[in-house]
């Protein structure tokens, strides 16, 4: 049974970070989803909120457990001994930064494995700034994330 790494920022979880977790539950043994800090991007929500967020959205998985991680990737999949990495796919530019990284963090850690795994169609479109960006401006994000996730939003957001 092996056991993956699916990093993110996860700010906040969307239906299409769900998919991809829903999926590689499927495949794997256990899929630890870490949240990780981008310094490129402003979060929304503390890693605290989002390791909260992620664990209601993924409460029906045995098989997956929430974690958090400050740090290079690669230091942690080396600290817990685990060398297989999911990354969602969900449009051509997504693969050519995901490739780019997949081949530095294998500098890094030689043994370690990247898994490719495309969103569904319908979640193509989507991203986190995108969720984001539509309920600073009073849009409907139902279809975008889980109850709980809209609410948190919401809440961050002034109460839509």
């Amino acid at each position: 049974m092996k056991t993956v790494v699916y990093p993110g920022s996860f700010d906040p979880v969307t239906l299409g970070h769900l998919d991809v977790i829903e999926r590689a539950s499927a495949v794997f043994g256990h899929v630890v989803v870490t949240v990780m800090i981008n310094s490129t991007k402003t979060p929304m929500f503390t890693p605290e909120e989002r390791v909260a967020l992620l664990k209601e959205a993924t409460g029906h998985l045995d098989n997956v457990t929430i974690d958090f991680h400050k740090g290079l990737l690669t230091d942690y999949l080396r600290e817990r001994n685990l060398n297989i990495l999911v990354k969602g796919l969900r449009v051509i530019s997504d693969f050519e930064a995901e490739f780019q990284m997949a081949s530095v963090n294998r500098k890094l850690l030689a043994n370690l494995e990247t898994v490719f795994i495309m969103t569904k169609t319908e979640y193509m479109y989507l991203s986190s700034s995108i969720v984001k960006e539509v309920a600073q401006y009073g849009g409907d994000i139902s279809n975008f994330v889980t109850q709980g996730v809209q609410k948190a939003i919401e809440r961050k957001v002034g109460g839509l």
